[in-house]
């Protein structure tokens, strides 16, 4: 008990006099706590996101988020040295990727892949991690930061990771960015239901005005879109005019009852 009682203040004053360690540096940041930062992300939408300069890693120029406004974005941060979650989460995002693309069209939104372990994600490691992942080539952004442009655009999104044993603990989050750079809504998890990305893509392209289209094109366009439906079944979205065609044979039928009213009305006076 002596021993023990003599070592003890020793031990205080080391404990004390030890630097504070950052959330994101090293394994004695503070345990992540899920609903914390789900209540962070979710706070977020409606956040206008800052013109944070990256690298794009495919051309090595250097690009900004004011670059990539004017259309929805999808935004998905992940670490290179993720040897499970990530390359998963980011081969099921490609695959609804894709999915939307085949709806609303290949230039109609953005995707970025952003590496947020600074330390590791270059340029280099994020062409290697988007090869491996099947998504180099297919119009992704890839881009990498320094820290302090990471650290802000996580607050701008929400997003919060921290330090661990596995690599990192964060939300497996991907947020979907509106024309003018406010969060829109957030998708979560490693295999998420079609539809939690590609409604709020549709959403917005219907909202968006189409740049030098005719005003039949663009009518053309909001039917179409207006009759996309998803098919659980298929894990897909098809065109179903049927909605379309019985608002239609119902405004032909009110329109030829009124007719036919307005007609035995005048035969009468």
């Amino acid at each position: 008990m002596r021993i023990f009682s003599s070592l003890l203040p020793a031990m205080l004053a080391l404990l004390l006099s030890a630097p504070a360690a950052s959330a994101h540096d090293d394994a004695t940041a503070p345990a992540f706590d899920y609903d914390a930062a789900l209540s962070t992300s979710q706070a977020a939408i409606g956040t206008r996101v800052g013109n944070h300069r990256f690298v794009d890693a495919t051309t090595g120029r250097a690009v900004s988020f004011e670059d990539l406004r004017g259309k929805p974005l999808v935004v998905s941060m992940i670490y290179t040295s993720c040897y499970h979650i990530c390359p998963m989460t980011t081969r099921h995002l490609a695959s609804v990727v894709d999915k939307a693309r085949a709806t609303l069209g290949d230039d109609t939104f953005d995707i970025a892949l952003i590496g947020f372990d600074t330390a590791v994600d270059d340029p280099a490691a994020m062409r290697y991690f988007a090869a491996q992942q099947g998504v180099a080539g297919k119009g992704w952004h890839l881009l990498s930061g320094d820290a302090k442009t990471v650290a802000a655009l996580s607050r701008d999104l929400g997003f919060q990771f921290y330090s661990s044993s596995n690599g990192f603990d964060h939300l497996i989050q991907a947020s979907v960015i509106d024309a003018d750079g406010k969060v829109y809504r957030q998708v979560y998890g490693q295999v998420f239901e079609t539809p939690l990305l590609i409604d709020p893509l549709i959403e917005l392209v219907l909202g968006r005005p189409a740049p030098k289209q005719s005003f039949f094109a663009g009518l053309v366009q909001k039917v179409k879109l207006f009759c996309t439906t998803y098919d659980p079944v298929r894990d897909g979205y098809y065109l179903d005019y049927s909605l379309f065609l019985g608002i239609l044979i119902g405004a032909v039928i009110i329109l030829t009852t009124a007719t036919f009213v307005y007609r035995e009305l005048h035969k009468h006076n």
